[in-house]
């Protein structure tokens, strides 16, 4: 199956340059006149799985399954703000040989996260996950976790918001 959302137009290596990205499908193609009007709070979760940095990747493992999510926010009282530890951390530790029972989450995160405020539109949180190389913004109001955005989320809203994708056999 081939058509407009093809993959067959991206580069064969990730991550891709936001440049080329936005070269190859500006943002304004899937622009629709509510979707510009939608903010991050429009498309967070707001039930956001929150993980202490001494579990096991193990532990946090179960427990993103059983949520269905890919992302918890660490909460370290000792940090300076809060964490976050993906899917893809807890695989490149396994993936790497090492035990996920005895691995704690304190050596696997993501300290230095980047947040978004409820208020951001979503493309621009879209643009800073693109800029960035990864798929989840910590939402904070202050200094209060208040959710977290993923790219399915983002996806989501535009898609349900009317953003199409024409399929051809």
């Amino acid at each position: 199956m081939t058509g407009a959302c093809s993959r067959a137009h991206l580069p064969e290596r990730y991550p891709v340059r936001k440049q080329e990205l936005r070269a190859r499908v500006p943002l304004e193609t899937f622009a629709s006149k509510s979707q510009e009007t939608m903010n991050v709070r429009d498309g967070m979760s707001p039930n956001v799985l929150t993980v202490g940095p001494q579990h096991t990747l193990r532990a946090v493992a179960g427990q993103m399954m059983d949520r269905r999510v890919g992302a918890a926010v660490v909460a370290d009282p000792d940090a300076a703000g809060p964490g976050i530890i993906t899917e893809r951390d807890i695989l490149r530790s396994v993936g790497g040989g090492e035990d996920p029972d005895t691995e704690l989450v304190a050596d696997h995160l993501t300290m230095d996260a980047v947040y978004a405020a409820p208020d951001w539109s979503l493309d621009r949180a879209a643009l800073t996950m693109v800029d960035g190389g990864f798929r989840h913004l910590i939402v904070v109001d202050g200094a209060d976790v208040v959710g977290i955005l993923s790219v399915r989320d983002v996806v989501r809203c535009w898609t349900a918001d009317g953003a199409t994708c024409e399929l051809t056999e």
